[in-house]
Parts: C-alpha cells; structure tokens; sequence
C-alpha cells in the first residue's frame, strides 16, 4: 500500500481544534502524521491526494444500527420474512452507508450481522467495518420477545431476539454470543415502542441476570449495550456494568451521575424517533407503536439535552433498519438533530459520531485522525462545521487510505 500525502483545506482530526492548510500523512494504511502543512513533512516518492479545498474529517460511525435488510415497518414481517433474504438486502444497506460516509457501524441486533461483518472483512461486500451483537437477548414478555406470537415461535431463531430467564440462562446465552464471536452483547433492561405488550418505563431483567451478562462479556473484553429507556432499567444497566445506555427516554440526576462515575456512553437514537412521530403514520408503523413513540418523544429529546448539559458521553446512533422510513444511507440526520434540537455545536455533532461512537466498540484504533488510527477519512466540498447537513454528502470516502465510495451509488 503505497504512502499518500492528503492536502486538506480543513483537517478535523475529532479530538483537537479544526486545521485549515493541513496535511495528512497515510502510510499502511494509518495515519502516519497530521497538523498544519507546513509541520507537516510529505514524504519523497509519496503520492498526493488533493483535497486542499474540502473539509477532511475521520469516517462517520452509526453506533446503533439493524443489518436486518428489513422493507417493512410490520414487526409481524420482521419475524416471517427469511433471514437469507434479509442478508441479501442488508448487503445494498453496507453499500448506502458506505457511500454516505459511515466507515464504521454497531449493529446491535440482527441474525445477519456475523456473516456479513466477516463478508465485508474479507473484502467480498463492499461496506464500513462491522461490530456487530448477533441476536439482542430479551427476557420472556421482553422488548426483545415477538408477543404477538405463541410463545414457542417467538423462543425459536424466527425471533426478534433470543430470550433467557434467570442468571443462569443469561450466562449461558452470553457464553453462547462469545462463542459466536461477537463484539458485542446487546441486553433489553426495558421495554420499548415497537414492542407490542410492554412500555419504555417498564423495567426488565434483574439486577442478578444483568450481571451475568456482563461478567462474562467483560471476561472476554466486550462491552455490553443495554436497551434502556425508562430510568429505573437506566439505572439497573449501569449500576451493574453495561457500558453503553440505548435510547434513554426518561432519566434522572442519578442516572447522569451513574454515568460520570461508570464512564458510560449514551446513545440516544433520536432520529427513529423523530422519524416515528413526524412520519410513521405514512409508512405502516402500529397505532401502539404510534402512540407510545408520541408520548415519549418530548421527553426523550429533554433528556438528551440534559444529558449533553450534564457532559454525558453521547455517541451517533440512528436505530435504522433499512425500510423508507428510516433507510440506511440518511444517518447523518442524527448529527443534525444533536445540532438543532439538542444544542450541540457542528464539531460537538461530528465528534459525536467519530470520536464519540468509537468509544461503543472494542477497537481504539479509528475515530480519530491522529498518528496511528486507521486512515478513515472523508472529504467534504461543503464544509459541515458551518453546516451540520454537508455530512449528508461527502465528495469522498476512503477507508485505510483507500478510496471506496466511487461506483457504489447512494
């Protein structure tokens, strides 16, 4: 792999001030050096990338995504449409994302994640690098469990999720993730909106199976990301080692004060929200579904900006799953959400979604443009540290170095 020298009329490498006149330096595949271009010595022989009239940023991460290729928003058609047809789908998604400028994403339930994370590591599908859960984990009567199916279809691998009761079965599904292989594992600590028979501020799992989850993903060095959204099941996540909180409708003072003392991250997935309550009606979402997402939506997005007040970690993460109503390839409408609802600044929003969702997976080496990380990089012609929505269309994507949007459509 051939050592290139990035002219960037702006660097932002996600962790310092924005640079203009800047130079990255990419050598196998990492980030060599970076900074102004006139510290920055290009090597002889090197070849040059000229982007010194784009804004260069680090690729985007989505930390909270399905690989499920699912068209439909019936969950009934999520539990009886093939799982092979679903990957198939799911491989158009790697390549809307990829084009779109997500080099990494956390998919945090879904059948098809394994196989299509080692599909695109071999370089067969072209996509983002995959960390993925496999299948969420879900107590019976759970966010994870399909209720409006008898219970021996919903316990079978047709399921949304796997579900375990009691500390010992919870251990064992755990073991059974590490076994896979996973990055991650991913727990329902309440119940949600598009489950049919449960609510957000219902609480789930015990303190007991909880902990069983995470000491054996802990074991192994994974995290574990908990579906949370009621502050009680906020509470019993952190309290008990989950390392990511998913959602976070309704939370208190303690639950920013358990995140400042565990180090954990938020991922508040507003857009599926926004996405529910603005446009759900149109694209065959549940009148339950509806209802619920109503009710919680004001105080989902109040509680994201208390937290970003309170300087809680929040990471990007869009919750989408593939159909119109949010399709892979429009993430980066989380960032512009975190600028115009939340308050954050454009950088604060694009660090949300490189530095920030970097932290949700057990890899430290992207995120960032800084000497050493994986050269994972995007070139912007409009710059979107003016205009948060520029992210929605890179001029270039390039993952190690490599360039990898051209041909692959939107």
């Amino acid at each position: 792999m051939e050592t290139r020298v990035v002219e960037c009329g702006t660097l932002l490498d996600g962790e310092s001030e924005p640079v203009d006149d800047a130079r990255l330096v990419v050598e196998a595949g990492r980030v060599a050096d970076a900074g102004p271009r006139e510290d920055v010595d290009a090597p002889d022989g090197a070849a040059v990338v000229d982007h010194g009239d784009a804004t260069v940023t680090p690729g985007l991460v989505d930390a909270h995504v399905h690989l499920t290729g699912d068209r439909s928003m019936d969950p009934m058609t999520w539990v009886t449409e093939s799982t092979e047809l679903g990957a198939a789908r799911a491989t158009a998604d790697l390549r809307r994302l990829l084009a779109a400028g997500f080099t990494a994403v956390r998919d945090v339930g879904s059948g098809t994640g394994l196989a299509l994370r080692d599909a695109v590591a071999d370089g067969e599908v072209p996509g983002p690098r995959v960390y993925t859960s496999g299948r969420s984990i879900s107590q019976t009567g759970g966010h994870g469990d399909s209720h409006m199916l008898p219970y021996e279809w919903a316990d079978s691998e047709s399921g949304i999720g796997t579900l375990a009761d009691g500390a010992d079965e919870c251990r064992k599904e755990a073991r059974k993730r590490v076994r896979e292989g996973v990055d991650l594992i991913k727990i329902m600590t309440t119940g949600g909106v598009l489950s049919e028979k449960d609510a957000p501020d219902q609480s789930q799992f015990t303190d007991r199976e909880i902990r069983a989850f995470t000491e054996e993903a802990h074991r192994v060095g994974i995290p574990v990301a908990s579906h949370a959204q009621g502050a009680p099941g906020v509470k019993a996540a952190l309290e008990n080692g989950v390392d990511t909180v998913e959602h976070g409708f309704y939370l208190d003072e303690d639950c920013f004060d358990l995140f400042a003392e565990t180090d954990a991250t938020f991922v508040p997935t507003l857009s599926i929200m926004h996405r529910l309550v603005t446009r759900g009606a149109d694209h065959g979402v549940p009148e339950y579904g509806l209802a619920k997402a109503e009710e919680a939506r004001e105080a989902h997005f109040d509680a994201t900006r208390r937290a970003y007040e309170a300087g809680v970690p929040i990471a990007l993460g869009t919750d989408f799953i593939g159909p119109d109503l949010v399709p892979h390839g429009e993430n980066a409408l989380e960032a512009e959400l975190f600028v115009d609802e939340i308050g954050m600044s454009e950088r604060e929003a694009i660090e949300a979604g490189t530095r920030v969702a970097a932290r949700t997976v057990p890899d430290d080496e992207f995120g960032t443009l800084t000497p050493g990380m994986r050269a994972d990089f995007l070139a912007f012609e409009a710059d979107p540290l003016s205009d948060v929505s520029a992210l929605r269309d890179p001029a270039a994507v390039y993952r190690s170095g490599e360039r990898v949007d051209e041909g692959l459509g939107a």
